[in-house]
């Protein structure tokens, strides 16, 4: 059984006892939070597709751990200009557990 959510922004396909680092969510570490925005449910060969959502369908999951990701370096340059930027940036993600779809 699996399902796909949306959050942050991305889709995720996430079945039971799967982890992944999303978007940051509020919730504190080893809070159970459910994720309500649910685009499709497969088990087996039966196929829900919600449009856009599937009424009633709910995804359980634990905070694991929130952090940030790696750096990213930007850089820009215009060659013979005396341009030049430099930028880093870090995104802050939260690590989930799914526990269940129901």
């Amino acid at each position: 059984m699996y399902a796909v959510i949306q959050t942050g922004g991305k889709q995720y396909r996430v079945s039971a006892g799967e982890k992944l680092k999303i978007e940051r969510i509020a919730g504190d570490v080893g809070q159970e939070i459910t994720l309500d925005r649910v685009l499709l449910v497969a088990d087996g060969e039966a196929l829900k597709l919600g449009t856009p959502l599937v009424a009633g369908a709910l995804v359980k999951a634990k905070v694991l751990k929130h952090g940030r990701g790696e750096k990213v370096r930007i850089f820009k340059l215009n060659r013979r200009k005396h341009y030049r930027r430099s930028q880093g940036h870090r995104q802050d993600y939260t690590e989930i557990e799914i526990l269940g779809i129901a």
